[in-house]
């Protein structure tokens, strides 16, 4: 297993769902890949900064298969923290 280096900003595409007090639920991250990670759960949403990458917003705490991570809401545009590993 390779070990993380540091931390990236990467804009990812996101499914979300918008109801009609506006309030905005994530459902699904879209790597750019084309890989399709579901949220399995919101655990939490507030107006916070990505100590790790810079940029401020909507910070959603979502799990992804069990494991839970950041998803930033940076109007208009969605990113993460994205993981940076070194090449062997």
């Amino acid at each position: 297993m390779r070990k993380v280096v540091a931390r990236e900003k990467r804009y990812v595409e996101v499914e979300s769902r918008t109801d009609e007090d506006g309030n905005v639920t994530p459902l699904a991250v879209i790597w750019s890949d084309g890989v399709r990670y579901p949220i399995d759960r919101v655990l939490d949403c507030r107006q916070a900064c990505s100590l790790k990458t810079g940029g401020t917003g909507m910070r959603y705490t979502i799990k992804v298969n069990g494991r839970s991570t950041y998803l930033f809401f940076e109007g208009p545009r969605w990113f993460v923290e994205a993981k940076v590993v070194p090449m062997p």
